[in-house]
Order: structure tokens, then sequence, then C-alpha cells
């Protein structure tokens, strides 16, 4: 065998695995719908759980329609017009034996990705109707002309611009687009309290009502994003170098996060660490191919306070209300990925021809860089304006006040519920309950000062009583319940009555954060356990509870005792302390 056919054979086989890696990339970033999906559901309230994952549903389905349609001939059809637009093709249809199904089903799910970047900046006030109107025309007008511009051969590729993935062409476009929208319709209901003149004097935390699905939905992301960055890799060097600056950049933004909001805080902050993680994935998004280690580990560093400003800029600066940080996100990472190009690019990059600034390549490709965010960020401006305003005209944008309040599962969906079958207690307790085997409760209480002991958890002197019998009503953090019923149960209190209920003290708190905003007081999952005693002290119940539930901390419980005048047990007709002896 020749060495002219072993490269023929060679290059052969090359072709096969990266066309077949290019569809398994494909697959990633749909999967990465599930990521979205479960990042803006957790980072949002329970209520309107079932509201978002239709969104992130329909936002594929119903873009794969337009694409079929429009979408697909305006992205990679033939050029038209000076390389402004493709030109509309139904070749799906009409010579479908020769149709480019890789190319499709690949930029299908790419447009996807831009359009549900969107629903979470707009969460939990948009009509589910306005949602499914202007998320198929990003789907079938807005992304593909762009994106034709960019990767479709038209003008802007054409000027030398270079954005591998779509930090710019994807993320800057659905970040700029949620911004808008999220603008125009203004903030969801008690985000902004202000004076009497319309200017904002506080801003209130809205915490996600699941950080756990959260998590999921950033480590899904993060899995999806090695196709999105890989997927158009064409030798093995340049894949694995593409996998190295896709971890090294969300790794270092997020380390920077948490070391920032714990400095700027007091605290980590969870859920702008995930939100770290994607701006790290999104920044080294167009340069993932073209960049080293170390300029990957500067454009992640860069991301993680990045993230952190943009969150703190739509609170407090333009007051608006992102619930999700996908402007942050997105928006603001996708702009800062699109210039790292122009900085960072190196030859020392498998298959790299490109030099930035920083490597000695002048302000030639900066420059491009920064001309294509500006034209992008105007093409996007101006269409998603006219969009949103024409939706807001006609159907309007926003769900009423009484839908809002009650929530978008109910109002839009008739769905009761997304945990239908499951109370606040079984989706809460699990995650909130301590661990038997440590020593937090009475150690708490035994560890503290006699001063600290006598100004928490006084013993309640006698309490003035004709009948000898008192209702002791305990409210409690559900983690406690476990710990609680034992030590009643070893007083030797045996029958209580246990209530799943949501409650909060008079005290504000103590200026815990949410997101870089202070919370306000919020009602939390609590337990109430009701007990009649008798012949047990009632100033022995008081105790046992206090030294049981004492950690020191805002949010203890309280203790409420009441004058019972009577008891009657049903089955006997026996009264009063007689009647409670079954139970103590």
């Amino acid at each position: 065998m020749t060495q002219e056919i072993i490269t023929q054979i060679t290059d052969t086989v090359g072709t096969e695995v990266f066309g077949i890696w290019f569809l398994i990339g494909a697959a990633f970033v749909f999967f990465m719908q599930a990521g979205f999906a479960m990042v803006e559901t957790g980072f949002t309230r329970a209520k309107n759980a079932g509201n978002i994952i239709m969104k992130n549903l329909m936002d594929f389905c119903i873009g794969t329609i337009v694409f079929i349609f429009l979408g697909f001939g305006l992205l990679l059809g033939e050029d038209a017009l000076g390389g402004l637009v493709g030109v509309p093709t139904l070749g799906i249809f009409t010579d479908y034996a020769n149709f480019d199904w890789s190319n499709f089903v690949f930029n299908l799910v790419f447009c996807a990705t831009a359009a549900t970047i969107v629903s979470g900046a707009m969460a939990e006030r948009t009509k589910f109707l306005s949602y499914c109107i202007y998320s198929a025309m990003i789907s079938a007008v807005v992304y593909p002309i762009e994106a034709h511009w960019i990767w479709g051969g038209g003008w802007l590729s054409q000027l030398g611009f270079h954005d591998f993935a779509g930090s710019c062409a994807i993320h800057m476009v659905g970040g700029v687009t949620a911004f808008i929208g999220a603008a125009m319709e203004g903030a969801r209901i008690g985000k902004f309290s202000r004076d009497k003149n319309g200017k904002v004097t506080k801003v209130h935390a809205f915490p996600g009502h699941n950080l756990v699905i959260g998590a999921l939905g950033c480590f899904i992301l993060w899995f999806g994003w090695y196709g999105f960055n890989g997927a158009a890799a064409t030798t093995g060097p340049q894949l694995a170098s593409i996998f190295m600056t896709t971890t090294i950049a969300p790794a270092t933004a997020t380390v920077v996060c948490m070391i920032f909001t714990w400095l700027r805080y007091g605290k980590p902050d969870v859920s702008m660490c995930l939100n770290a993680s994607l701006a790290g994935l999104v920044a080294i998004t167009a340069p993932c191919d073209v960049t080293d280690g170390l300029g990957a580990l500067i454009i992640g560093a860069v991301a993680g306070v990045l993230v952190v400003f943009g969150v703190w800029f739509c609170d407090n600066v333009v007051h608006v209300d992102d619930p999700v940080g996908a402007v942050a996100v997105h928006c603001l990472n996708g702009i800062w990925g699109t210039i790292a190009v122009g900085l960072f690019a190196t030859t020392n990059a498998p298959e790299s021809t490109l030099k930035g600034l920083f490597y000695g390549g002048g302000f030639g490709l900066l420059g491009t860089q920064l001309l294509v965010v500006v034209t992008v960020l105007a093409w996007t401006v101006v269409t998603m304006t006219i969009i949103f305003k024409v939706i807001d005209m006609t159907i309007g944008l926003r769900v009423s006040e009484e839908e809002e309040i009650v929530g978008l599962d109910s109002k839009e969906h008739g769905l009761a519920s997304a945990y239908a079958g499951f109370s606040i207690m079984d989706i809460t307790e699990g995650a909130m309950n301590e661990n038997e085997n440590t020593d937090l409760g009475v150690a708490d209480y035994d560890a503290a000062s006699p001063i600290q002991r006598a100004a928490a958890v006084p013993v309640a002197g006698p309490v003035d009583a004709d009948t000898g019998m008192h209702k002791v009503v305990i409210i409690a953090k559900l983690s406690k319940y476990d710990r609680l019923k034992s030590a009643l149960n070893n007083l030797g209190v045996t029958g209580m009555t246990v209530t799943q209920v949501m409650g909060c003290g008079i005290q504000k708190g103590a200026g815990e954060k949410y997101r870089g905003v202070e919370m306000d007081v919020t009602v939390l999952p609590k337990v109430k356990v009701e007990v009649i005693v008798g012949n047990i002290p009632v100033e022995k119940v008081i105790e046992t509870a206090s030294k049981t539930l004492y950690t020191g901390h805002v949010g203890d419980g309280k203790i409420f005792v009441y004058n019972v005048q009577k008891v009657v047990k049903v089955r006997t007709g026996e009264e009063d302390l007689e009647a409670l002896k079954d139970v103590e």
C-alpha cells in the first residue's frame, strides 16, 4: 500500500470521525436546553416552575418549525444583497436527498440557545403567548441574519472577524435581547421600593426556590459546553485545546467570583458562583480555539468579576429585574469574550493563524472585533425593540397583577403546582435536616456563656392557670423537628400535633444577602409543634424546647404558652387531667 493511499484512507477516516463528532456535539448542545431549564427554574419561585419548563420546551420546538421554513435559509442560504442575508430555501422538502442535514441540526441547536437565554431574564411576569411569538421571531429572523453575517459567508466574516462558537452571535444577542425585554416589561411586583417620585429606594431579594436544581442546570450546561465549543473542531489537537480552555476559563471565573463575593458580601455567594461558571463559559466561547492556557485563565478571571458587576448594575443602577442573571452572564460576558479574541489570540493554539494585541498582533484584530460587537448590538437593539413594542401594543408582554401574584403555573397553564403531591415539608425537610451525628442543637446551648443563655432562653416562671393545664406551641426550624420530638418524648410528652407552616419573626434579620441584595423579612418553612401538658411542669417543657432549639442565630424559633380551660377525651368522656393521662 503506497503512502498516498494510506494518506487518503487516513484523511477519509478522519473526516468521518469528525463528521460524527460534529453531530454528537450538536446533541451536547441540545442537552443544554435541560440545563437552561433547570437554572431558570431553580433561580425563580416555585409558583412559576411549570411555566418556565414549558417555555424552554417550546422555544426549541417552535424554533425548529420556523428554522425549517425561514431561519436556515437566511443563515446558510445562497448569499444575497452583498452578504447581508442568505436566500430562504425549502430544500428540506424539495431536495431532501441532497439536503445538508448535519448543518441544519447543528445550527438549529445553536439557534435555540440564543432564544432560550431570554426566558430567564423575563421570567415570572411574561405572557406565555407573547413569549412564543418573540421566541419564534428570534429563531426565524433576528438570529439567522446576524449569524449569516458571521458564519454564513456574510460581510462580517469577510472582514476577518472571529467568533468560533458564539460569544457574539449567540450569547451577546441573547443577553441584549433579555435586557431589552426585561427593561420594557418592568420588574416583578415588589422587586423595587420607590418613593412618591418613582425613585428606587430599595432593592429586594427574591431567592430562587431550588438552588439544587439551579446547580444541576449549571453542571449540565458546563457539560454541554464541550460540544458547544468543540463540535466544530477539525483536528484532535484543536479539539483537545478547546476542551482545555473551556475548562480553565469557567473554573477560574468561579474561584474569582467566590473570593470576590466573600470579600464584598461577607460570605461566598452560591448562586453568584453558579452564574460565574456560566460567565466563564460564555467568555471563552469566541476565543476557545485561538487562545492558550494563560489567556483562558485571564479571560475567566475577568468574567468572574464582570458577572458580579453585571448583577449589581442591573439591580442598583438601571433597575432592570433579571431573576437569573442572564444579562450579566450572556450580554456582558458575550461582549467580553468577543473582545478577548483581539487581545489573547495566539498562533500557539492548534490551527490558529490569529494574533491578538497581547501576543504581538497589534490593534487590527481587536478593531475588527469591536466593530462587529457594535454592529451586532445595533442590529439586535433595533430589531428586538420593534418586536417587543409591537407585541406589547397588541397582545401585551406582561401578565396582569393578579396572574403574577398567584403564579403563571396556575393562570397560564391551569397547573396547580409543578410539585403536585409534595408538601413544602416533603421538598425542603430532607435538605434542611441536620445529621444526627453532628454536635449542633443542644451543644450550641451548652457552649454559650451563662449571660448568653440567660438572655436568649430564659426559663419562664410559673404561668397563672386555674386548671393546671397548658397548651405549649413551639414554632421552630424544620431541621430541628426530630431533635425536638425526641427531647419532648424523653421528658414524657408523647402526645403532640405537628403542622407544616410558613412564618417569620418580627425581627428583620441579620443582614443576610442573596446575590448582593440584603434579604427582607421573608416567610420560611417552619414546623409548629403543639402539646397539652398537665402533670408535667410547663417550665420543664419550655426549658427542654429552648435548649434543643438554641443555636444563637436568628430564626431559632418561639414558644407560646396558653391556659387550657377544659380537655375532653372523645372516646371515654373523661375531662381535664384525667383526659390527659394516656397522653403523658
